[in-house]
């Protein structure tokens, strides 16, 4: 990735850390490394400043859940993840 600007590197520590701390699907941001979710921030990211729709990033979360990590997703999380991200790059 290249260089942010700087509500750009807002926006990507703001995806990072709503990983860690609200998403945590499997559970475990009292106990794994601090990396555990961090392979999945730069997709995120592009989505966010692609201009995506709150509902293609819900998708790409359940996509997460259900694809990658095996769960049962929850799609009201989800979108509630989305919008939040999407308040983010309003900023």
């Amino acid at each position: 990735m290249g260089r942010l600007s700087g509500p750009q590197n807002q926006l990507y520590k703001f995806i990072d850390a709503l990983l860690w701390e609200e998403w945590d699907p499997i559970g475990v941001n009292d106990s794994a490394p601090r990396d555990e979710y961090q392979s999945y921030t730069p997709q995120l990211f592009s989505l966010a400043i692609k201009g995506a729709a709150v509902h293609e990033i819900a998708d790409r979360f359940i996509y997460l859940e259900e694809k990658i990590l095996g769960l049962e997703s929850n799609e009201r999380a989800c979108k509630d993840l989305a919008e939040k991200i999407m308040l983010e790059t309003k900023k």
